[in-house]
């Protein structure tokens, strides 16, 4: 007696897989096979960029905080320090926000940094 393969379970696996497979070169697009090791591999990009993001996110605002800084004449690390020493708690997200939509209330935070790393010297 034949063995039973559980027919329609597999198609609709091998259909689901195809279908997320829709829109990839060749045979990655139409074949289980290697539509399974094309999505796999994507599904691992697609984790990594996810972090990879956040990175890129947060090295875009540091670039402008620091811009901002150097206009007023003090770097980066030193603003940074400044904030710490001052005990100003604000993330790097809100501090480019400020910097380029607020700038009066960036300043008024660049002063009390500046002053917190004049004391500290």
């Amino acid at each position: 007696m034949p063995r039973s393969t559980n027919s329609p379970a597999s198609r609709k696996r091998r259909k689901r897989m195809i279908k997320r497979a829709k829109g990839y070169y060749g045979n990655k697009s139409r074949l289980f096979r290697y539509a399974k090791e094309a999505v796999h591999h994507a599904d691992q990009y697609a984790y990594d960029h996810r972090r990879q993001k956040k990175r890129t996110w947060r090295s875009l605002w540091i670039v402008r905080i620091n811009a901002a800084c150097r206009e007023a004449g003090i770097s980066y690390s030193r603003f940074m320090d400044g904030l710490k020493k001052s005990g100003i708690e604000l993330n790097r997200k809100s501090l480019s926000e400020l910097a380029i939509n607020d700038e009066a209330a960036f300043e008024a935070i660049l002063e009390k940094a500046k002053a917190a790393v004049q004391k500290g010297n």
